[in-house]
């Protein structure tokens, strides 16, 4: 990568696990992204555990992005009723990132085949923060993190214009 693309600039994060039957103490999804952000020395601002409730979750989104410029939500984005994270956040985004997904879904193909393609995973800008929303599972958020967020969110922060603030 280019590094003129990239501006001095501290990156935060949020984590949102998404789950009506998963405590703090029972998300392995979540630690393992509070781990690989630690790992790549982004420090972890905000955490909370939410049910499958469309304000609910909408509501944290906010309260994160009040606390942190890179916010994941992990869980809710596949196609059960349950599943309202991407109805709750994607009124919120101000552009939208379509590559992530597109990338998500293919680095998930080659991990879990066609059935990748029940992923909704997405991101976007709102106020120069990015938000990410993708599975709840533990190998979904390490492959989303490890190959995706944690090597372009510089890049992403630069462009969306949170070093400008």
């Amino acid at each position: 990568m280019d590094s003129s693309h990239l501006k001095p600039l501290t990156v935060t994060g949020a984590i949102i696990t998404v789950s009506s039957t998963r405590k703090p103490e029972t998300d392995t999804s979540g630690k393992t992204l509070i781990d690989l952000l630690s790992a790549a020395e982004i420090e972890v601002t905000h955490y909370a555990v939410v049910p499958d409730d469309q304000e609910r979750i909408s509501a944290e989104v906010r309260v994160a992005l009040s606390h942190a410029n890179c916010v994941i939500v992990t869980g809710g984005t596949g196609l059960t009723s349950d599943d309202v994270t991407i109805e709750a956040v994607a009124p919120l985004l101000e552009k939208t990132i379509d590559g992530f997904g597109e990338l998500f879904r293919l680095k998930s193909y080659d991990e879990i085949g066609t059935a990748a393609i029940l992923s909704r995973a997405i991101a976007g800008v709102v106020g120069g923060r990015v938000v990410f929303c993708i599975p709840g599972s533990t190998k979904a958020v390490t492959l989303a993190a490890r190959e995706i967020i944690i090597p372009e969110i510089r890049h992403i922060l630069t462009h969306a214009g949170a070093g400008q603030r």
